[in-house]
C-alpha cells in the first residue's frame, strides 16, 4: 500500500514525484520514455526525500560509454556536516541496461533526437528514479499550437462546469 505524499517531517515517500520538468513537454515532442536509476550519494538521497530538487535546466548526454545527467540541482542536505556534503550540480551517472544505452545513443546520433529528463521520483521500492525521454525539438509554430490547444481545453472545461 502506498504511503501519503508527505508525512509530518515533510518527507516524500513511495511513488511520489520529487521534480517535474514541465518545460520539456512544451519544448519537445516526447516519444520513447525510459526509467533510469541514478548513482547518488547519501546526502543527495536525503535532500530528495525532503522534496528538494530541480531538473528544469538539466540535460542528459553521453560521457565515455555511459549516459550522464548534467546540471540537475539537488541542494545540500543541511543536517549533514561540511565534510559529508555533495556538490549540488555534479554530474550523475544514469543506470540503464546496455541495450537501452545503445538505443538512446543511436537515436541521438542518427535521427537527431535529444535525451530529455522528464520526471524525478521514488519508485514503489523507495529507489530514486528518473524518467527520461527521446524528444524532437518543437518549432515555434508547434509551440503556439500547443498553447492554443491548452487554452481551448481550459475554456471547454469552464463551459462544461457552467452548464452541468
Amino acid at each position: 500500500m502506498a504511503k501519503k505524499s508527505k508525512s509530518k517531517g515533510g518527507m516524500i515517500s513511495v511513488n511520489q514525484t520529487v521534480a517535474d520538468n514541465k518545460r520539456a513537454r512544451f519544448d519537445y515532442i516526447l516519444e520513447d520514455k525510459f526509467e533510469a536509476g541514478i548513482a547518488l550519494v547519501g546526502t543527495e538521497v536525503k535532500s530528495l526525500r525532503l522534496g528538494q530538487a530541480s531538473i528544469n535546466e538539466a540535460y542528459v548526454g553521453p560521457k565515455g560509454g555511459d549516459i550522464v545527467l548534467f546540471n540537475a540541482h539537488i541542494p545540500e542536505y543541511q543536517q549533514a556536516g561540511k565534510h559529508l556534503q555533495h556538490e549540488p550540480k555534479r554530474e550523475r551517472k544514469l543506470l540503464l541496461h546496455k541495450r537501452e544505452i545503445d538505443k538512446l545513443m543511436g537515436s541521438v546520433q542518427r535521427a537527431g533526437y535529444t535525451i530529455v529528463p522528464v520526471r524525478l521520483y521514488f519508485n514503489n521500492k523507495g529507489m530514486a528514479k528518473i524518467e527520461i525521454a527521446l524528444g524532437k525539438g518543437k518549432k515555434e509554430h508547434d509551440k503556439r499550437e500547443t498553447v492554443k490547444e491548452r487554452d481551448w481545453n481550459k475554456q471547454k472545461a469552464r463551459l462544461m462546469r457552467e452548464k452541468g
